[in-house]
């Protein structure tokens, strides 16, 4: 007779598979819940203790740690040796083991817990079961998901049992014994950048492709992921987010978390095309439109107010491939929803975005660094030119300087104190990034009152000698070359202010 040894957190379907296992003629070990469970439903069932002729004890703590089970399950068939051993010592082999773990994500999850109420929830007995039979997946069927119960039966009774099948079950025990393992490790460290780094992830989605059709892909999120993140929103309508989308979206969703103020981005490629502030939400989403009316076509837009019908409708006339809001009006809802592949999405903005850890990989790596989560306000400025800004330039220049941060390196954001005008975003060299924010700038009728920042400083004053030729009057910049004299000569030279931030923000 083949024996089961069933012990289980979570109860769903354990009776079931029980009755199944038994009608095929297994034997039933178990313990603790579980047993009672099954004892409960009348399955005919022998306790672990029975076979290891020792109690539980210490609170549950040891129940299934002791030769008797873990030989049973260790033990090769096709080894004589083995066999004679278990023989001598009166040990049966265990030919099928069903565990799920403590629930440590569950509890962990739960609000004001304590270290030592997680502590109690850190599976000892259930892991090494399971890694003890996946190891020698050859003999030992491991199921760690009671969503596979149903699926074992059925290939028990047609005798489908495969190598590749034990192969596939050994695997996803060893992956989530690993998962496992990792959340208790990142639970424990202190140490935002420990020696060992130990990062664990669920598939959300597999993606139809990557970047491109030629790449396959797939989106894992966090065990915990932030309210105020992509991997925590809800989508209403339309396609399935692509990879490019997931990366923009997380693009639009940072610049969205700076403002407090009704505030609308328009996203593509990573790199803002348009920001807008405004009084209402459909104010601040004309502004992000005026801002670049040619690039918004196929964006992701962000609005951190709900959609109103009015914001919705002007919407709608254009082909975008994401709308992400807190929420939408039923009447907004509507209108958008008339397109069926606009993708409409909902998140908490009211948690805003964490100061979590980023990470990003490289071949052979990861890199992992803090998020750049400052803003400088105008406190934070120092005038180092003979010409003092205005009330309105410092507000502009504030606005764009949070822009800035935002824009790929190397990056300048030309912008009102509600809008942006023209980005120069990703250029080998600074000058470059300035030609193309004015050339795109200058179209606009508020030009007039543009300002101009950087995310860092001038290596030289050609690029102040540019703006200032062209009809900047303000500049914002971190300051801190070697050569920041120069630009402030060439400042004092045109007769514009510029002023320091005193941060640069490099975004690669």
């Amino acid at each position: 007779m083949k024996t089961a040894l069933l012990s289980v957190s979570d109860k769903t379907g354990i009776v079931e598979f029980a009755q199944g296992l038994v009608a095929q003629g297994f034997r039933i070990l178990s313990t603790g819940g579980t047993k009672a469970a099954l004892e409960k439903a009348s399955v005919a069932v022998t306790a672990v203790e029975d076979v290891t002729h020792f109690p539980e004890m210490l609170d549950g703590r040891v129940k299934t740690l002791h030769p008797a089970i873990h030989a049973g399950l260790l033990a090769r068939r096709d080894k004589p040796e083995h066999m004679a051993a278990l023989a001598k010592q009166g040990i049966d082999t265990i030919d099928l083991v069903a565990v799920n773990l403590y629930p440590f994500k569950q509890t962990i999850a739960q609000p004001n817990v304590t270290e030592p109420e997680a502590i109690e929830q850190i599976d000892i007995g259930g892991p090494s079961m399971l890694r003890a039979a996946a190891k020698n997946y050859q003999a030992v069927l491991t199921i760690i998901d009671p969503a596979d119960y149903q699926p074992i039966l059925a290939a028990l009774a047609d005798n489908q049992i495969t190598h590749d099948l034990r192969r596939q079950l050994a695997t996803k025990v060893f992956q989530h014994t690993a998962a496992y393992d990792a959340l208790i490790a990142q639970y424990l460290t202190q140490d935002e950048f420990p020696d060992q780094l130990t990062l664990t992830y669920t598939k959300k989605q597999h993606l139809r492709y990557g970047e491109n059709s030629q790449q396959q892909a797939a989106f894992y999120a966090e065990p915990f992921p932030s309210p105020y993140s992509i991997a925590a929103a809800k989508q209403l309508h339309g396609k399935e987010l692509s990879y490019n989308n997931i990366k923009d979206a997380d693009a639009a969703l940072r610049m969205a978390a700076e403002f407090k103020q009704p505030a609308v981005m328009a996203v593509k490629h990573m790199n803002p095309c348009g920001i807008g502030l405004g009084d209402t939400i459909e104010q601040a989403w004309d502004r992000a439109f005026a801002a670049d009316s040619t690039s918004i076509f196929g964006g992701i837009i962000v609005l951190n107010r709900p959609v109103d019908v009015a914001t919705a409708e002007k919407m709608h006339q254009l082909f975008l491939e994401i709308i992400i809001a807190p929420s939408f009006e039923d009447a907004a809802y509507d209108v958008l929803a008339k397109k069926k592949n606009l993708r409409l999405l909902t998140l908490n903005f009211a948690h805003g975005r964490q100061a979590d850890l980023e990470t990003v990989s490289v071949m052979g790596g990861i890199l992992r660094q803090e998020q750049d989560l400052t803003a400088e306000t105008i406190a934070d400025f120092k005038v180092v030119t003979k010409v003092q800004p205005t009330a309105e330039q410092l507000q502009a220049l504030a606005f764009a300087q949070v822009v800035a941060k935002h824009v790929k390196s190397n990056s300048i954001v030309v912008a009102t104190a509600e809008q942006t005008l023209g980005i120069g975003a990703g250029q080998m060299n600074r000058v470059g990034s300035v030609e193309l924010a004015l050339a795109q700038a200058a179209q606009s009728p508020l030009f007039g009152q543009a300002v101009l920042a950087s995310d860092a400083f001038f290596p030289m004053g050609d690029s102040v000698t540019y703006a200032a030729a062209h009809g900047i009057k303000a500049i914002v910049q971190p300051g801190g070359s070697i050569r920041d004299q120069e630009s402030i000569d060439a400042a004092n030279e045109a007769g514009i202010t510029m002023v320091f931030s005193g941060r640069r923000h490099f975004r690669h």
